[in-house]
């Protein structure tokens, strides 16, 4: 679908700082960029929840041109149950299987040259053992869907997407919006997926033109709407319009005005202070302990 991109896939953590390390030390991404916010977002950014949260985007590059982590942390939550429904990422990076074995980071070779690691918080990737890519090591997104065809069907003929691989011995599909892109993995699990409370969300990106049309659509096909056609404003950045869609599985899927998203996700170059004051002045932990108590398990 002309003009589309995939832009990132959304992760709640508990652990702030041990997450930040695990893709800064051992995937070896850069921050992007980081924010705090006083309330929850109204579009449900950061879940079901209106305390103080943070948003920190990290990847290999831009998000012009790289698929990347939105890293969402809750104050009060130290943990989240997870589902059925993230199965992966998959990065080609053999610089990460080194910085993985060097830190000791649990990991483990599932086949040749594919090893398989977990990020805080158990959320799986898979890193290729080869020379990292200058476009984007971010290869794909593997999603467990419970009816292939019913999947596939929705993200082509829906959504747009192009069709690479179908494999039904496997029970899997590869999609993707061009050739120089993230991809999509479907893998049907022959059961209903469970999204846990650390259900995800992956965002993409299409001309502002598009979203009237992308929702007047899946109203017509009786297809799930989570958030209407919204506007999101970020405090001294650009104002983004979001339409937030739900596929037949449950997955949450954003669309974003493009040419907005692009000025609003420059990268800001003192993205790595800001975490970094924002983790040392992060007394979350001490007040529970102080108090006896845990942050809540959501």
């Amino acid at each position: 679908m002309s003009g589309r991109r995939a832009l990132h896939f959304v992760f709640k953590i508990g652990d702030r700082a041990r997450t930040v390390m695990f893709y800064r030390d051992v995937l070896g991404m850069k921050i992007l960029r980081h924010e705090e916010f006083e309330e929850g977002c109204k579009a449900s950014c950061n879940g079901p929840y209106d305390g103080k949260w943070s948003k920190t985007m990290v990847g290999y590059g831009p998000e012009d041109n790289h698929f990347v982590a939105e890293l969402t942390y809750n104050y009060g939550v130290g943990e989240y149950r997870l589902g059925t429904d993230f199965l992966g990422i998959t990065v080609q990076s053999s610089n990460a299987v080194s910085n993985a074995k060097r830190l000791h980071w649990p990991i483990k070779e599932v086949s040749a040259g594919i090893f398989q690691t977990e990020a805080p918080g158990g959320y799986r990737f898979y890193l290729l053992e080869e020379e990292q890519l200058e476009t984007d090591p971010v290869q794909k997104v593997t999603l467990a869907v419970s009816d292939l065809e019913r999947s596939v069907s929705y993200w082509s003929e829906l959504l747009g997407m192009k069709v690479y691989e179908k494999d039904e011995a496997k029970k899997r599909a590869v999609l993707g919006y061009s050739d120089n892109q993230c991809r999509l993995e479907l893998q049907d699990i022959g059961e209903p997926v469970d999204h846990g409370t650390a259900f995800g969300r992956i965002a993409f990106s299409c001309p502002r033109e598009q979203l009237p049309a992308i929702e007047s659509l899946m109203k017509k096909e009786k297809q799930k709407i989570l958030t209407p056609l919204v506007s999101l404003d970020t405090p001294g950045k650009a104002t983004v319009e979001v339409v937030i869609l739900a596929d037949p599985d449950g997955h949450e899927i954003c669309f974003v005005g493009d040419e907005a998203f692009r000025e609003l996700s420059k990268v800001d170059p003192l993205g790595n202070k800001l975490l970094d004051d924002a983790i040392a002045s992060d007394k979350s932990e001490e007040w529970f302990a102080k108090h006896n108590m845990q942050k809540a398990s959501a």
